[in-house]
């Protein structure tokens, strides 16, 4: 098949010169890969994408003039098909669910295996998302233990409802607007409107996007124990 042949066109955006050197090297040794730009900051990564458009982006945290997030956020605010992938030498866990939320496909650490980094990149080729050293399939379930420990926020400053806080948890937890209605006696109808108010509130537009706000901002209940990722 034609997308059997054609090859993953890769952005590399690092602002040390050697790093970059042998990373492409590296993904130019895999036939399915091509490195069609490097990047030594943040705004000439933003420009290149927008520029050259490539399948991938593979994207420093730590850069100069526009430090990561900031180019992520950019990049994703271009609306165009580049999966971002964060390489880092240390990161918080709030930064990764930041990240995530905000549109990375992928947080790989830069003492990671080569094999490891190629592994990820074709996870995320494929449609999912790469955390640490493990592909991930349900990122929501991935990423709730991440408030198990800490207070809920009682979703201070976004002017939500006791009702809303509980319907966020359930769209954390997985639910459908059918399975939330039965929880709670609701019709659907209901049910959309208080998500609609909830996505107005808070600045998102999916339920993904909603899931990972809540996690990163502590807006619904510590969950009692992590839960096993397949």
């Amino acid at each position: 098949m034609e997308s059997k042949s054609a090859k993953v066109r890769i952005l590399i955006a690092d602002d040390h010169t050697i790093f970059r050197d042998g990373l492409r090297r590296l993904l130019e040794a895999e036939p399915e890969f091509e490195v069609v730009g490097e990047a030594n900051d943040g705004a000439e990564a933003v420009s290149m994408v927008q520029q050259s458009k490539p399948d991938m982006l593979l994207l420093d945290l730590s850069m100069p003039r526009v430090p990561g997030l900031e180019a992520l956020r950019e990049v994703i605010g271009l609306k165009g098909a580049t999966r971002v992938i964060l390489l880092t030498a240390a990161i918080e866990k709030k930064q990764i669910i930041e990240a995530l939320q905000v549109g990375a496909k992928g947080v790989v650490m830069k003492d990671a295996a080569t094999q490891m980094l190629i592994k990820a990149m074709r996870t995320v080729m494929q449609g999912h998302y790469w955390v640490g050293r493990e592909p991930v399939s349900d990122l929501v379930a991935h990423l709730k233990h991440q408030i198990a420990s800490q207070p809920a926020s009682k979703a201070k400053g976004y002017g939500l409802t006791r009702r809303e806080i509980d319907i966020l948890g359930t769209i954390v937890a997985g639910l459908s607007n059918k399975e939330i209605a039965q929880k709670y006696s609701l019709s659907e109808d209901t049910v959309k409107h208080h998500l609609t108010n909830i996505f107005d509130k808070v600045g998102v537009s999916s339920r993904l996007e909603l899931a990972l706000f809540a996690i990163n901002n502590q807006l619904i209940e510590p969950l009692p124990s992590a839960p096993t990722v397949q």
